[in-house]
């Protein structure tokens, strides 16, 4: 595992790491210390190429590498042994060197960037890091100093400054911090972590940020000015020295930012860009109210008509605003008439008010020169305008009234797209309804589905060509039709006009591009082509059933539980079932992203016996299941439960069919159940067959739209597709255009087009407008339940008890065959007490075997690849991380214990807690404390079945897994009961693992047949299996052949 670190110096820009793989002690200092020792070399940080190689995981292909490193010094908590590392890397062994005794200083070899290169890399990084790596508090923090930059520059929040240092001058761009930033600063500032100032502690948190915020901007902006000059060539020849004004703007553009000059005249001009710059500073910034300025348009009028000549008077008027309470305002009026220094308005005090009042219009004059006219009266409290006037202040000032930090009330219908001309769209299916069909998978992206009429529209109201010319002849920029007032752009009358004389309003589209408008994600190609805005959509036919009935809100006719279904389909799995028919009803593709443990497995089972309770089954095509090795056997095991009707064939192992013969055999079956690793390997075999449904399960697997499985699956050919996947977002937005790609190709355009409109914005740029057009554009094809929703919290129980079924390793069936072999011989030969040791010996061993090879050869050897159960475990794991939960997990092997926590913390990337029978009572409390009640704290906590079966309060966690069973239900339910208890405010999922075709299987059987007496029956403990007799025990530990992973 390597965690992230970050510093800035006030210049550059610094990322170091640690490693777990790294001795974690420094090396001794010989001979006699000195008072103050040098500082050593950190002992587990990362230097040279490897270092480098963190930039390129985590960088752009497109940024330049930062090729140079850098030695540099940092003050870190240490004890003697060492710098203190970080929480994710404290190994089991090392607790002690946990707690630091004070701080020493450690040379750390670090990768530099400039802060335009810092921009970019910090704003490109995921939420979560790949598995391996850790964000240190550190990185993370600058991280959100780096988007708070962006947002500022993105809001225009900056201004041409001077930057003074030690008596040089430089021009630079620096932002400009007012209003309800200044707050935003404070409490970044506050939250800025210790390790953040450990490489400069003399500076302040707000003068960090602050250098960063600024320094970052400014290279950003020149960058984006990419050298364009800010004045007009010169003309003539160039003087000898340049004036300081023409110095300064040319060097905002350039990369030679120092100013030349005498240093009075530099100090003077320094002097005079502060000056002007104190202006876009509102007055009394930390004073409670400020000053507000409202628009008001003139009454309504009663014509039904473009109001003739719009010429009644628009009005401003002012008020002081609290800070605190935007809905209290003191109009000017009031504040004329107090006769004190104090007002008091609704019980609260306002100090000095008309001074404030005053020196706040003088500012704001300086933004909105009307204002100018209202401060020749002794006690202004408003001004009037006409329409110009108005239109400029609305789309001119009040903008910078708002960033200077002054309130501003507009009228609602400013913001709204239909406040200007636009144009309505009538889209009109051009193919009717085939049994039960409009679409399919490659239909979505086709022309010719939709047609379309469009009409000219200003506001609400569609416009015919004289009404408009009669508008148009008005010549003002703001009208009132119909008692709505209406923006009329110079540009947009202008288009209108051409548009009215090419008499051509009609087209065609694809449907994908339909469902988009209709989900109000507009179409760019539309209105490009037209040169006006979409303001209107409006529908008919199946089409207008299809858009209302996928709308966020809208009611789904339900579909019943089929009779074949064994078992209960809750609620909001009906719901769920009810979705994925009709969209299918469509042809389009769906992806089930609800959170683990509702049940998407049951829902995909209900689907497909739903489908085959109608009159035309035997015409059904067969489904196709692809899914990662681990749940194979999962998924066999969860349809015999609930669909034993359903015929499945598991396409795996060296003998599976290829060819005709597979096609044959596939064709004769209901589902057909393969893995990602066959789906290239065998694409020609899978493509033999025209499914009904190509399903994925775990569907991130494809998440890499290069990678060859997911262009082999992506060629499979289904009349209807299916992504389940608890996690449809991991890191990146391609892995969501992946899936999406999969379900309903072409519907978000190409990898390319996807990255440049909407991953780059949004993860780069945190362009929120783009975040909510793309969830508008997906939401139809998504269905996401949380455990949280209030409407699905009341229909879950309040623990769910789930087994989890896997298969062995070639090498764990290997072992486990071995082990049963040569006991089974000496059992059968002995008696008494030396009998039930042999077969508690046999049942520990078997355990091990199941649990990792490792654990039972106790070889030290590495862990990844070898054990079908871990693998299943971490992948469980991953999604109870990415939906921010919390777990425990149980084994009564210490060892395993070990083994799980360096596993886990180096694969997830997460602090795990390990809780076993050494622990102290000290350890053990500071370990629970974290763990209830640090939200950032380590999400997971592994138990020794023991060590943690009684007398402790974990109900922070709502998973519960027992890795291995003790296969005694008292026993497990009381170690469930440490998160199932008084105090836990969340439904618990109990994941109980099973090997198929092992004792695990079969000691299970056997417990669920007598359930109801297990306790009286088995009794404490294991030693219940010593009194079954030989056969019996040959039969229990025997491997069945589907107990083992299939080889390719």
């Amino acid at each position: 595992m390597q965690v992230l670190h970050a510093a800035w110096d006030g210049d550059m820009f610094y990322l170091w790491a640690e490693s777990s793989t790294m001795p974690m002690t420094a090396a001794r200092i010989r001979g006699r210390q000195s008072k103050k020792p040098k500082p050593r070399a950190h002992p587990f940080s990362l230097v040279g190429d490897e270092l480098k190689a963190v930039f390129v995981e985590f960088s752009d292909e497109k940024l330049p590498d930062p090729t140079a490193l850098e030695t540099k010094t940092f003050l870190l908590p240490s004890t003697q042994k060492g710098p203190v590392p970080s929480p994710w890397l404290i190994r089991e062994e090392d607790y002690s060197v946990a707690k630091a005794t004070g701080l020493a200083s450690w040379n750390i070899e670090t990768l530099i960037f400039e802060p335009y290169l810092a921009f970019e890399f910090l704003l490109g990084l995921p939420e979560q890091p790949t598995h391996g790596f850790v964000f240190g508090s550190s990185l993370r923090f600058w991280i959100e100093v780096a988007k708070f930059s962006l947002e500022l520059i993105t809001r225009q929040q900056f201004a041409p400054a001077i930057r003074e240092d030690d008596g040089s001058f430089q021009a630079a761009w620096a932002v400009v911090i007012t209003g309800e930033d200044e707050e935003r600063v404070r409490i970044l500032s506050e939250a800025m972590p210790a390790s953040c100032r450990s490489h400069n502690a003399e500076t302040t948190p707000v003068e960090q940020l602050s250098s960063f915020v600024n320094r970052t901007a400014d290279a950003f902006i020149r960058n984006s000015l990419d050298s364009t000059t800010l004045l007009p060539p010169r003309r003539g020849r160039r003087p000898k020295v340049v004036p300081l004004p023409e110095q300064w703007l040319n060097a905002l553009s350039t990369d030679n930012h120092a100013l030349v000059a005498s240093p009075e005249d530099l100090n003077s001009f320094y002097t005079e860009i502060q000056t002007w710059l104190s202006q876009l500073q509102p007055a009394a910034p930390d004073a409670q109210f400020r000053t507000c300025f409202r628009l008001e348009p003139p009454p309504d009028s009663d014509s039904d008509s473009a109001d003739a000549e719009n010429g009644e008077e628009w009005g401003i008027h002012f008020f002081l605003q609290a800070r605190d309470d935007r809905s209290l305002l003191v109009p000017a009026e009031a504040v004329w008439r107090t006769r004190s220094s104090t007002l008091t308005f609704l019980k609260r005090r306002f100090e000095n008010p008309q001074e404030q009042l005053l020196t706040d219009l003088s500012k704001a004059s300086q933004l909105f020169h009307a204002i100018e006219s209202s401060l020749q009266t002794a006690r202004p409290v408003g001004l009037e305008l006409d329409a110009e006037q108005a239109y400029s202040f609305l789309l001119q000032s009040a903008p910078l009234l708002k960033q200077s930090g002054f309130g501003v009330l507009l009228p609602s219908w400013w913001e709204k797209p239909s406040a200007r001309i636009g144009i309505k769209l009538k889209l009109t299916p051009a193919q009717e309804v085939t049994n039960g069909k409009v679409a399919s998978h490659a239909l979505l992206g086709a022309k010719g589905i939709i047609a379309y009429d469009w009409a000219v529209a200003v506001g609400d109201e569609t416009l015919s060509e004289s009404e408009f010319e009669q508008l148009a002849r008005l010549k003002v920029p703001l009208v009132q039709i119909r008692g709505e007032w209406v923006e009329l752009r110079p540009d947009d009358v202008e288009t209108a006009i051409k548009f009215f004389k090419k008499k051509h309003n009609r087209g065609e589209m694809t449907l994908g591009e339909a469902m988009q408008l209709g989900f109000g994600a507009g179409n760019e190609a539309v209105e490009t082509e037209v040169g006006l805005p979409i303001v209107e959509v409006e529908a008919e036919g199946w089409l207008e059933d299809m858009l209302n009935s996928l709308s966020e809100g809208v009611k789904i006719t339900p579909v019943k539980t089929p009779r074949a279904f064994h078992g209960k389909l809750r609620s909001y799995q009906k719901k769920g079932v009810s979705w994925l028919a009709y969209l299918n009803k469509f042809g389009l593709g769906a992806c089930l992203a609800d959170d683990m443990g509702l049940g998407k497995t049951i829902e995909l089972i209900a689907l497909l016996l739903h489908e085959r309770a109608g009159k035309q089954v035997n015409k059904l095509a067969p489904t196709l299941l692809i899914c990662p090795m681990s749940v194979v056997g999962n998924w066999q095991m969860e349809v015999e439960r609930f669909a034993p009707s359903l015929k499945v064939m598991v396409h795996h192992g060296a003998d599976r069919h290829t060819g005709k013969i597979f096609a044959r055999k596939a064709k004769k079956h209901d589902l057909v159940i393969s893995t990602y690793a066959l789906a290239h390997r065998d694409e020609e075999t899978l493509s033999n067959v025209s499914w009904r449904h190509v399903v994925l399960d775990e569907a991130q697997n494809i998440k890499n739209p290069a990678a060859k499985q997911t262009q082999a699956i992506k060629k499979f050919v289904a009349e209807h597709r299916i992504a389940l996947t608890g996690t449809p977002v991991e890191n990146r937005l391609s892995e969501l255009w992946s899936i999406m790609d999969f379900l309903n190709p072409g519907y978000l355009k190409s990898a390319k087009h996807f990255r440049t409109n909407f991953a780059l914005p949004i993860e780069r740029y945190r362009r929120n407008e783009r975040a909510e057009l793309l969830r508008h554009m997906i939401q139809p094809f998504v269905l996401r339940r949380l455990k949280s929703d209030p409407t699905i919290i009341k229909d879950l129980p309040e623990k769910m008890e789930m087994k989890v079924y896997y298969n062995l390793t070639k090498e764990q069936a290997s072992l486990y065959e071995a082990v049963v072999a040569e006991m089974m011989v000496q059992i059968e030969y002995s008696e008494g007490i030396e009998r039930k040791g042999l077969v508690l010996a046999t049942l520990m061993k078997l355990k091990q075997i199941t649990n990792h090879p490792a654990l039972f050869l106790q070889d030290g050897s590495p862990l990844p690849g070898r054990s079908g159960k871990l693998a299943r475990l971490e992948a469980m794991l991953e999604e109870v991380l990415a939906e921010g939960d919390k777990a425990l997990i149980f084994t009564q092997f210490a060892g395993m214990g070990v083994m799980l926590r360096h596993y886990l913390q180096e694969k997830l990337g997460c602090e795990t807690l390990f809780l076993h029978g050494g622990t102290t009572k000290k350890q053990r409390d500071a370990m629970i404390l974290r763990f209830q009640t640090d939200p950032h704290g380590p999400p997971l906590f592994i138990l020794s079945l023991k060590a943690g079966g009684i007398g402790l309060n974990l109900t922070a966690a709502n998973h519960v897994f027992h890795f291995d069973r003790w296969w005694n239900p008292a026993v497990e339910n009381q170690a469930t009961d440490r998160v199932f208890r008084i105090g836990q405010r969340k439904n618990v999922q109990v994941h109980k693992f099973i090997c198929i075709g092992t004792l695990e299987e079969r000691i299970d059987q056997m417990i669920e047949r007598k359930k109801e007496l297990a306790e009286s029956i088995i009794g404490a403990g294991e030693a219940w299996v010593t009194e079954l007799s030989t056969d019996q025990l040959k039969e229990v530990f025997s491997l069945s052949q589907d107990a083992v992973e299939p080889m390719d």
